[in-house]
This record gives structure tokens, C-alpha cells and sequence, in this order.
């Protein structure tokens, strides 16, 4: 038999993805991939049912209906500050993890250079490997996971097709400073560089801290590529709906990607999410409201216990520090926690280049009766990691 692609060694199946299907396995509480186990608002689950007993079952057009292009083209405007062209600026995909895949594929050749923030989420070497690209990593050191702005130009000198930012971060929560943005967007217009932001949490950004869109920085509009989805915004993980907002001359190309990709995201659930698109501003308010209480709850319940942890600026992730516990190997670490404990995690091993083992990954988009039977489960975590240790 001929053998596989050679780009399967560069990669794994998700761990996110894996750590749920042996979370479902041994009954453990899922705080390892990011969904929330509470529905949407019920005006969403309405106008869903209401797009189901209608008449949308067909293609939309492909690169997404009409509609909906005018309702996020004027959320996206208000909320960056842009004049966004609905029928020019706007790629419709399925979720944003086909967004950013369209993206690379747009921008790069085989052989081109990406910047990747490290930590970063998993999918960004896959894309870059899949599209051909070759990664370049740069750390962002904790706690406060800053970057160092001669690393970062020294990157750049070895002149990227692109760098990726994902703002705010997963998995640890940074959310970067116009300071920090500032210096990412003269040294990308220096080295002539594109921008490959995925924006997914825009909205969940905790107090004094904001989101500043790098498209809407001076002189960026041209050269960044914005990606983000509904999903997290939402409580609509499953619906799959994600979107690219570049220039013309850009989301031209992305749409023959997007078209041999995916052929068009579901004509139903776009026109469910219109109502969604116009919520007012009090929603967005009520969001951060919602996570910041359950980011305080949380965190507190780690304190109580005295499990060491970061502090997230924004997103619903918690790095929890595994050292004390004498991890060598996080993953199986995080299938014993899994099993004995009863609540899941990433290990941190996957969102980093550099040799991480001491972090795991927690989220909190949770219901509080869930969070806090997760931390009374986590109670009991100290006294058996110092029995797994004594085997």
C-alpha cells in the first residue's frame, strides 16, 4: 500500500476533542473542551425553530446569505469602529476553525513562514502544516504572558507570510494591550506581513481590561485578516458558524478556498442566528456580567482549595499548576485526574512548543451547580495525587 501524507506526522488528532471522549467514558465533569452545558438565549432557540418550519433547507448563497451578512456587517461595524461592506468584506464559514483555515490556505505558500504565539490553540500548527506553511514560535511568559519585543522582531526578520494572534488567548487568557498590538502592527507593516487574528471571545473580556479589534488599529485595515465565530458569543458551539472580515482583494480568494472547503455553512442555522446579530448592546453587557461572576466563583473555589492557578484577562480558561504534584507526563495525568478525581482537563503540553508539563487547562463556561461540583470533586485532588505519587 502507498504510504500517507507525510504532514500526519507533524500533527495529532485533538487532545481537546480526546480528553471529552474519556471524560465521557469514566463520568468525569467536562471542563476540558470549551462548550458551555447551558443553552442560548431562548430568542435564538426560537427563531431556530421557526427557520425549521420554514422554508430555508437549499444552499445558501456560499459564501453566506445575504442576511446574515447585513446583520454582521453591522454588529461587526459598530463594535470595531469600520465601515464593513457586507457584500465585500464577509466570508460565512463553518465555525471558525474553518475560518482560519481558509486564511492560511489564502495567504500561503508552501514554504512560507507563520509567526504562532506560544501557548497557543492546538489548530494553528495544524493549519500551518496542512497549508504548508512552516511555524515559527514565539513565548508569551507567565504570568502575565508578555511577550519580548526583540524576540518577536527577530521573527520577523526572517520575513513571515503572516502571524497569527489570537485575542483574547486560548488557552491563557491573555488579552493583548493596544500597547502590545501597537508593536505587532509596525513591526507586520515593517516586514510586510499579514495578520491572522482569531477573535472568538471578543466579548468575554473581564474588567478594567478591552478588546481592541487589530483591524481597526491605524493602517491595518489593509493587511489583517479577521476571523471569529458566533459560537462562543452565543452558547451556539454546535451551530458552526464562523466568518472571515478582510479586504475585498482577500476575501475574494478566501471564498474559492471557502467553496472547495465546505461549499457553504447551514442556510437554516444562519438565518436562526440573524436574530442573534441583533441583539442590543445590553447583551454584550449581560455576557461579560454572566462570565465574570462565573470567573470569580471559580477561581475562588481554586483558591479555597489551594490549587495554584492563572488569572484569566479574558476567554473562560484557567491554567491550573500541576507541579506540586510531580507530573512528568501531563496527558496521562489528565486521563488519571479524569478517572480518580472526576473532572477533565487539557493537558497544557498541547498548547505549547516549549517543554510544559506542569499545566492543565480548565474551563468554566459552566453552569454554577456544575462549577461547583467540579470543585467539590477537586477537593480530593491533593490527597490522591499524593497517593498516586507514594506508587
Amino acid at each position: 500500500m502507498p504510504k500517507l501524507s507525510r504532514k500526519l506526522s507533524f500533527f495529532t488528532d485533538s487532545i481537546i476533542r480526546r480528553m471529552t471522549r474519556i471524560c465521557n467514558r469514566c463520568g468525569a465533569i467536562n471542563l476540558s473542551q470549551g462548550f458551555p452545558d447551558f443553552d442560548p438565549p431562548q430568542e435564538l432557540k426560537d427563531a431556530l425553530a421557526r427557520a425549521a418550519a420554514g422554508h430555508i433547507h437549499q444552499y445558501a448563497v456560499t459564501w453566506g446569505a445575504a442576511n446574515f451578512r447585513q446583520a454582521l456587517a453591522k454588529k461587526q461595524s459598530k463594535f470595531t469602529g469600520m465601515e464593513i461592506d457586507p457584500d465585500k468584506n464577509i466570508v460565512v464559514t463553518c465555525g471558525s476553525t474553518e475560518a482560519m483555515m481558509a486564511a492560511m490556505m489564502t495567504v500561503c505558500n508552501p514554504g512560507d513562514k507563520v509567526i504562532i504565539f506560544s501557548p497557543f490553540y492546538e489548530n494553528y500548527t495544524a493549519d500551518a502544516v496542512i497549508s504548508g506553511a512552516q511555524p515559527i514560535y514565539i513565548p508569551l511568559r507567565p504570568p502575565e504572558f508578555n511577550f519580548d519585543k526583540k524576540e518577536l522582531e527577530k521573527a520577523f526578520r526572517k520575513r513571515p507570510k503572516a502571524i497569527i494572534l489570537c485575542n483574547p488567548s486560548n488557552p491563557c487568557g491573555k488579552v493583548f494591550s493596544r500597547e502590545e498590538l501597537l508593536i505587532i502592527a509596525a513591526l507586520a507593516e515593517k516586514y510586510d506581513a499579514f495578520v491572522i487574528t482569531d477573535e472568538v471571545y471578543e466579548h468575554i473580556v473581564y474588567k478594567p481590561y478591552e478588546h481592541t479589534y487589530f483591524a481597526s488599529l491605524p493602517g491595518m485595515a489593509q493587511r489583517t485578516i479577521s476571523c471569529s465565530s458566533l459560537s462562543k458569543t452565543y452558547s451556539i458551539t454546535g451551530w458552526r458558524l464562523g466568518y472571515i472580515i478582510a479586504p475585498p482583494e482577500i476575501t475574494d480568494n478566501a471564498r474559492k478556498v471557502h467553496d472547495f472547503l465546505t461549499v457553504g455553512a447551514a442556510a437554516p442555522l444562519q438565518e436562526a442566528a440573524v436574530t442573534g446579530l441583533n441583539f442590543p448592546d445590553s447583551y454584550y453587557e449581560g455576557l461579560r456580567e454572566i462570565y465574570t461572576k462565573k470567573k470569580e466563583l471559580f477561581l475562588h473555589g481554586l483558591d479555597s482549595l489551594g490549587i495554584k492557578h492563572t488569572n484569566p484577562q479574558g476567554a473562560y480558561y484557567v491554567m491550573m499548576d500541576v507541579s506540586e504534584y510531580g507530573v512528568k507526563d501531563d496527558v496521562e495525568f489528565c486521563e488519571w485526574m479524569a478517572r480518580e478525581v472526576g473532572v477533565a482537563a487539557v493537558p497544557g503540553s498541547s498548547f505549547f512548543r516549549e517543554k510544559v508539563n506542569h499545566l492543565v487547562r480548565l474551563h468554566f463556561a459552566k453552569k454554577e451547580e456544575t462549577l461547583n461540583e467540579a470543585l467539590t470533586r477537586l477537593a480530593s485532588l491533593h490527597q490522591k495525587a499524593a497517593k498516586r505519587l507514594q506508587k
